[in-house]
């Protein structure tokens, strides 16, 4: 028995390094077939390096492969990542790209609709019937009554010559000395209803109310009740409010490109959908005191008075249309001081990079000269996000 067990432990010694020159030559040939490990990062947090498929503890998305040394330019973007990145596309057309240079402009009140009212003799101010500014009167609205011994004076002037004028009826002095005492009471402020009715009552009277001679804004008080005034005294400024002159400030190179009766948009913030045309009625000659910059002034109907003087109006200074060709807008471009690339849809999940030439950008928009076609389904926003994760996930720019 024990002569067996002795035989059975020889065999194994002899075998031993049999088995062991096995191993090691079977072990570089594991070690060449196995396969090449995976990394995987977080799109927003790329200090997040793991070895298998999951989530970034950090912010709970989901880990992408990290491929630095792939040249497959295609970026595998789900639907769930498409929504939170607010990647959108659009398939584009035909679009010719018209250049319009903004000009920084602004409303103010057209003078010509102003109306200073003064007093036309003097005397005591006895009522006010506007007491305030920013006030809207209408046209034939009684604004101030006036006491004034002068005025009496006048009427009583024209009562007698009227009088006269019955005695002598016909008589052409007397028909001259008439006419003389009406306008004197017409230039004095009363109105032709009111010299009319002096005739028929034949009571003067010293007191004499005024009436706007417009509609319009009360933009200046520069009396008040119980106030007296001289002849020629302000007494408030109207301002009319149904057309609004639009000055807009140019650079002379720019003031070249404009003429005389041109028609040019004008738009105001906040109401981009009512877009005005504005014809061009100055153009001033010399620059603004210390600036390098001239001025150009329209007009534009204010309807329901619905803009105020002082609002920012931006004016649109045409240019030669460019040539036909597809326009995106400036920020489905990106743009890496080499080149300039969009992004386009190739799947339901698949987006490639593509380089593209701009053109002239107005408006928001950029014109597409070369490298895209009509019909190309493009991604209109979150394209940096793409640009970024494809830098993240490849080590490189797309172009």
């Amino acid at each position: 028995m024990e002569r067996k067990l002795f035989l059975k432990h020889l065999a194994v010694v002899a075998l031993l390094p049999s088995l062991m020159l096995t191993a090691c030559s079977e072990t570089p040939k594991r070690a060449a077939g196995s396969t090449k490990k995976l990394t995987y990062t977080c799109p927003m947090h790329p200090q997040v390096i793991k070895e298998e498929m999951g989530s970034c503890p950090i912010c709970g998305m989901d880990l992408v492969l990290f491929e630095k040394n792939s040249n497959e330019q295609l970026l595998v973007i789900d639907q769930q990542r498409q929504a939170l990145a607010n990647i959108t596309t659009a398939v584009v057309g035909e679009s010719g790209l018209s250049g319009a240079r903004q000009l920084n402009g602004r409303l103010v009140v057209n003078p010509e609709a102003s109306n200073y009212i003064s007093s036309r003799i003097a005397g005591r101010v006895e009522q006010l019937y506007i007491r305030e500014t920013g006030v809207m009167v209408k046209k034939g609205q009684p604004l101030y009554q006036l006491y004034s011994e002068e005025l009496a004076t006048l009427q009583q002037e024209y009562l007698m010559a009227a009088a006269q004028e019955k005695q002598f009826p016909g008589d052409k002095i007397e028909l001259q000395l008439l006419e003389s005492a009406k306008q004197k009471l017409l230039r004095y402020g009363q109105s032709q209803a009111q010299v009319v009715q002096l005739l028929k009552t034949q009571k003067k009277s010293p007191m004499v109310t005024f009436f706007a001679p417009q509609s319009g804004i009360v933009a200046e008080l520069a009396v008040n009740q119980g106030q007296y005034v001289t002849e020629g005294a302000s007494i408030m400024r109207l301002e009319g409010y149904d057309t609004l002159w639009v000055e807009a400030d140019l650079y002379p190179n720019e003031a070249a490109a404009i003429q005389l009766g041109q028609q040019m948009k004008v738009v105001i913030p906040g109401w981009e959908d009512q877009p005005q045309l504005m014809k061009v009625s100055f153009i001033n000659p010399s620059l603004q005191s210390a600036t390098q910059l001239s001025q150009i002034r329209g007009s534009i109907p204010n309807v329901n008075h619905q803009w105020q003087p002082g609002a920012q109006a931006n004016v649109f200074l045409p240019q030669v249309k460019s040539a036909g060709g597809l326009s995106l807008p400036e920020d489905a471009v990106i743009q890496d001081g080499k080149a300039a690339h969009i992004w386009v849809k190739t799947g339901k999940d698949h987006f490639e990079p593509r380089k593209v030439r701009t053109g002239t950008a107005q408006e928001g928009r950029v014109l597409i000269t070369e490298g895209l076609e009509n019909g190309t389904e493009v991604v209109m926003t979150g394209a940096y996000l793409l640009y970024s994760e494809y830098v993240l996930k490849k080590g490189k720019n797309p172009v």
